[in-house]
């Protein structure tokens, strides 16, 4: 899994998407051609070209329209969905190109004029087909699940797309789900067949990896993810129906759409910058103020899908997860990013704004949070960049225990870097170490980490560095965890960083008998 996990290191979750569907559409045309799929390979072309320019055109119209930050990647995968779920017609026919119009229409405006906050609730390309069906025109066929030259490819296709974002249990509920509901509404036929048919001759795969995990309309934690893909899964079946009305797949996820939208944070926020400041060698915390809109509300160590229009974007787009590094205490909103040469055009707009420029966030998820309980004993281990959810855990603990509207946490934290000065935040370090007594141990891991130590030790305080703290050669290791922190079987360990990092720690954690119950480990789509 190396090269696979190498390859999707390097693109984002939305180019993968992409990319994932023109494949598709271009091997269901070359098929169309040899004759292994029923359709006009001209047809399919044509079909292609129109939509993804009808739903371009549109998108940049209700963005201007609406002051929207446009993003030409949603319009191009939901031009490709669509291409994918309907069924190729003749171009000579009228109706069916007034039809394509209205898809686009639908599928573009149903993001800007049934949204709430600027978030849209409706998965696109499912609202335009099922309003098509409803208005008494073409209903989709969802072609693409239902021929099996294509199987092959739109499995191992969705399994890159389900393993980049690690939503695996989210489309293992789905599939469980669904099968089980083509089961019960077919008590008379094999269950086996059933299954066979299903598998074989459905959408299945293509929405349990495509359709179902599309972020903006996916809840923001586990348990009700786990229940959207389950009520998804359950209407899945077209057997399942309500007097004469029959369910689709369509149907099926706007259901869940709503449910979704129901227990998820609401809205996006137009942010604006206020500041930003260089926090460590090639790491910039950025300092954003809502504006109107109010304070964002969220938790300590959640993130947000951050987009920023800018032109000639690269292969990696113009939107990026990030933990917000602020504290739901702070008025403004901080992030932090750390840059690296070359940078991806997204990092280069970012690095180069100024007071004045707004950013577009939204999509508040994560649950790599504070414990519920107060007194749990916590030890939080920080790999570089991964710095930021504890900057937020901390400041938050920090000044809650100031304002005396919480207790003091007990809380030991290990940051590792390859120099004392990439260390970022350090003051407010020193800060928890005043306010809740927390301890904090900087693992220096590269060439000539000794002298950069004794440089850092022999002015404390100085040009950024921790006042406080120990500061220790070498990586982080069991046997340091048990040197510094003598009761770490009592506490929960909080690991962030690359994805080598915090596999790594995390099994090394399991080795010194952690339990994996004790064990959070950041994630979030796009992290790598």
């Amino acid at each position: 899994m190396n090269a696979i996990d190498a390859f999707l290191n390097r693109i984002t979750m939305y180019r993968l998407v992409m990319y994932y569907l023109g494949i598709l559409v271009g091997i269901a045309v070359l098929f169309g051609a040899i004759g292994w799929l029923p359709y006009n390979p001209f047809d399919l072309v044509f079909q292609t070209i129109f939509l993804l320019i009808a739903c371009t055109v549109g998108n940049g119209i209700l963005a201007w329209f609406f002051h929207a930050h446009p993003n030409s990647e949603s319009a191009y995968i939901t031009a490709l969905i669509l291409t994918l779920i309907v069924t190729p017609q003749p171009i000579q026919t009228a109706n069916y190109v007034i039809f394509l119009v209205v898809l686009a229409a639908a599928s573009m405006g149903v993001k800007y004029i049934i949204a709430l906050n600027k978030k849209h609730i409706f998965n696109p390309a499912a609202f335009a087909v099922a309003a098509s069906a409803l208005l008494s025109g073409p209903a989709a066929s969802w072609w693409v699940g239902g021929n099996l030259p294509l199987m092959a490819f739109v499995i191992a296709g969705g399994f890159l797309v389900v393993r980049k974002i690690q939503r695996a249990d989210l489309a293992l509920t789905f599939l469980g789900v669904a099968l089980l509901s083509d089961i019960l509404t077919h008590l008379s036929e094999n269950p086996l067949v059933t299954i066979e048919q299903a598998m074989l001759h459905t959408p299945l795969f293509f929405f349990a990896s495509i359709m179902i995990t599309e972020p903006l309309t996916t809840p923001p934690t586990r348990p009700w993810r786990m229940e959207y893909a389950a009520i998804v899964g359950m209407l899945f079946s077209p057997a399942v129906h309500l007097g004469a009305y029959y369910s689709t797949p369509e149907l099926a996820l706007l259901a869940g759409n709503l449910f979704s939208f129901a227990v998820s944070p609401k809205g996006t926020h137009l942010l604006r910058l206020v500041k930003k400041e260089e926090v460590g060698t090639d790491i910039y915390d950025f300092t954003f103020a809502t504006g109107d809109a109010g304070r964002l509300r969220f938790a300590p160590g959640q993130y947000l899908e951050w987009t920023l229009a800018h032109e000639k974007a690269d292969g990696r787009g113009n939107r990026r997860y990030f933990t917000i590094a602020s504290s739901p205490t702070e008025s403004d909103v901080h992030l932090g990013v750390r840059f690296y040469d070359p940078s991806s055009s997204f990092k280069r707009r970012l690095r180069d704004m100024r007071p004045g420029d707004t950013i577009m966030a939204g999509h508040l998820a994560g649950e790599f949070t504070l414990p519920p309980n107060p007194y749990e004993k916590l030890v939080f281990i920080a790999g570089g960049i991964g710095i930021t959810p504890f900057r937020s855990m901390v400041k938050y603990m920090s000044d809650t225990a100031r304002a005396k509207t919480a207790p003091k946490r007990d809380a030991v934290l290990l940051y590792s870097n390859g120099a004392p000065d990439a260390i970022a935040y350090a003051r407010t370090f020193d800060e928890a170490a005043e306010t809740i007594g927390m301890r904090t141990i900087y693992a220096i891991t590269g060439k000539n980490a000794g002298a950069a130590i004794d440089a850092a030790l022999a002015d404390p305080g100085a040009h950024g560095m921790p006042a406080y703290g120990i500061f220790y050669e070498g990586r982080i290791t069991a046997d340091l965890i048990r040197e510094e922190i003598p009761d770490w079987r009592t506490r929960t360990f909080y690991v962030s960083g690359t994805r080598a990092m915090t596999t790594g720690m995390e099994a090394l954690l399991k080795d010194m008998g952690v339990p994996k119950a004790r064990i959070k480990v950041d994630f979030f789509p796009g992290f790598a």
